[in-house]
């Protein structure tokens, strides 16, 4: 398996979240990369790459342009603002506001693009950012040249990334990137299953109205689980894309046969929609020990995973998403990345 991954995604060094009303140390922090990386390199699940650059063309194609200025440009207008701290929303253009118009400060502008206020955004935000979806088309590419399976150590995450709001610590859409990447390499539909503890909000509003892209997601139930909002079962698709947006939340403490159950229904999905490459959003806060999560894995249980993965018979891609806790996240993914290579052995 090829493995892909960037020094530059430590770029972001985020020192404030807000955590049931106070400020604290981020739960998603550089380190994630370091002790996954860790792991990779003891198990020796595959060889290590340093992806490429591949600038902003690959983000253009499924983010709004003046969505990706402002992020290239936030922390520079923060800083030369005056602002103590990090840049965090503290206003957003709700229900009762105009949303029709961005104003020209950039403490409005945080809001117009925020999807909520836990993530913040600091020096080495945008860079790192550029690094994370560098390290998913590293990835995408390798699957697409060879047909093997390939991870991304991706860093900020991306599923919460929207078409143009940033949230959920996630600022660019790796999975969508890497998704549109394979389409414009000549993939006629591709899969995205997310199994990340929170609901990609993100990834399925940029393909909501298409159907070149299925996507599938297991997810805890939004009524009590981030982002709240979206996630729904009945989040079916719109116009071409009706049909090929499948929800399944999951009520907190779901167990594992349950869990794999449900997942054995998104990989029948997927062959029904005679998709041709998978890309999965991995997010391993599914664990029973994740600090901002609610589901019941075992450190073992990862392993059933990744076997699992390999009955879609697909090229796939796997991409890092969640999981915070710090001293199981490394082991959990190499048990992922070992059950999926068993899988196909």
């Amino acid at each position: 398996m090829h493995i892909f991954y960037s020094d530059k995604t430590r770029l972001r060094q985020a020192r404030t979240e807000l955590h049931d009303g106070v400020l604290v140390a981020p739960f998603e922090c550089p380190e994630r990369v370091d002790l996954v990386l860790k792991q990779l390199q003891q198990a020796a699940v595959g060889e290590l790459f340093e992806p490429r650059a591949f600038g902003l063309e690959p983000v253009l194609a499924v983010h709004d342009a003046d969505y990706v200025n402002f992020l290239a440009d936030c922390w520079h207008e923060w800083v030369a603002a005056g602002h103590e701290g990090e840049a965090i929303p503290n206003i957003w253009p709700a229900r009762t506001l105009r949303d029709d118009r961005i104003p020209r400060v950039v403490s409005a502008k945080l809001g117009y693009y925020a999807l909520a206020a836990e993530t913040s955004i600091s020096e080495g935000t945008f860079e790192a950012a550029m690094a994370s979806k560098d390290v998913a088309l590293g990835a995408v590419e390798q699957t697409l040249a060879t047909g093997e399976p390939s991870f991304g150590l991706c860093r900020p995450p991306g599923h919460h990334a929207a078409f143009d709001q940033f949230g959920g610590y996630c600022f660019f859409n790796n999975a969508a990137i890497a998704a549109q990447r394979a389409l414009a390499s000549g993939k006629r539909r591709v899969a995205i299953l997310d199994v990340d503890f929170h609901h990609g909000n993100g990834t399925q509003q940029i393909f909501y109205e298409r159907d070149d892209v299925l996507f599938i997601s297991l997810h805890g139930d939004p009524e009590v689980t981030f982002p709240y909002y979206s996630g729904y079962a009945d989040e079916t698709g719109r116009g071409r894309g009706e049909g090929f947006n499948t929800n399944y939340p999951l009520p907190p403490g779901t167990t594992v046969d349950t869990w794999m159950a449900t997942l054995d229904n998104a990989l029948a999905r997927i062959k029904e929609a005679q998709c041709d490459m998978l890309i999965v959003s991995l997010g391993v806060d599914i664990f029973e020990g994740d600090p901002i999560s609610a589901f019941t894995f075992t450190s073992g249980d990862f392993s059933l995973l990744g076997q699992r993965l390999t009955q879609a018979g697909l090229p796939t891609v796997l991409l890092m998403e969640g999981g915070y806790a710090v001293d199981d996240i490394g082991i959990n993914v190499v048990n992922v990345l070992q059950g999926f290579k068993q899988g196909i052995s």
